[in-house]
């Protein structure tokens, strides 16, 4: 089992976000992280990605904590923030020459990988460019190649979709269930649900901080007592129970 998250709960102060959340995330399958705006599933990912610490609970990735190995940790996530990070001064190369020295990759076989990617996605002649003369989906694209370049055991995906056009949308789509048959763990945070239905193995719901719910859309459906259903239809369920 690559990430578990066991009974956390946290958040930015006294008062948690997240309350008694458990959910894991196997090698070799996708995982949707579904919610309502607030539900928590931003400060998941902060947590698991060590940029929150719990107040009480854990997460480990393949059985290795944060506290007990830093870089050893967050050498095993690769991330796809939401908004796109990049730095000003630096070109594209030398952003992708940066990942390889965070991960520790040697560049003769991790070039190649990255070619492949920039071609798929129309970046290799722009290697030379700087974030300034990026778009926004541009910039997203590069943070997917710059993710998707390693041989991470845990993809962490929030929003991916935002600003990408339909055929970036498939050819990230198709990188992922790449890596989920190459044996990754990857979990996949969006409300583009019907490309999550499409993808995910299983769907964990969260719900003012606490998993209302968890597994194959049947086993949802189930959990919901509903019978010919989507996931969008679970998620509008999930609103009606929210408090106002």
């Amino acid at each position: 089992m690559t990430l578990k998250v066991e009974h956390v709960t946290g958040g930015y102060g006294a008062i948690p976000v997240l309350k008694d959340t458990t959910f894991a995330v196997q090698a070799g399958e996708i995982v949707g992280l579904i919610g309502l705006n607030g539900a928590g599933k931003s400060t998941t990912i902060k947590h698991i990605m060590g940029l929150l610490q719990p107040q009480t609970g854990k997460i480990t990735v393949n059985g290795l904590t944060l506290a007990q190995d830093l870089t050893a940790y967050r050498q095993q996530i690769a991330y796809v923030p939401e908004l796109p990070v990049l730095y000003p001064e630096l070109s594209l190369k030398e952003h992708l020459t940066l990942t390889m020295l965070a991960y520790d990759l040697d560049p003769q076989t991790t070039w190649p990988k990255a070619q492949e990617l920039l071609e798929l996605f129309r970046l290799d002649k722009k290697l030379d460019w700087f974030p300034i003369n990026f778009s926004k989906g541009m910039k997203q694209k590069v943070m997917i190649v710059c993710a998707f370049m390693t041989s991470a055991k845990l993809y962490i995906i929030d929003e991916p979709f935002t600003g990408l056009d339909p055929l970036a949308v498939h050819d990230l789509l198709a990188i992922v269930q790449a890596k989920k048959k190459a044996g990754a763990a990857i979990l996949m945070s969006t409300h583009i649900l019907a490309n999550a239905e499409q993808s995910a193995d299983r769907f964990v719901l969260l719900n003012h901080g606490r998993v209302r719910a968890q597994g194959t859309l049947e086993q949802l459906k189930a959990e919901f007592n509903l019978e010919a259903t989507s996931l969008e239809d679970l998620y509008v369920q999930m609103s009606e129970e929210a408090p106002r």
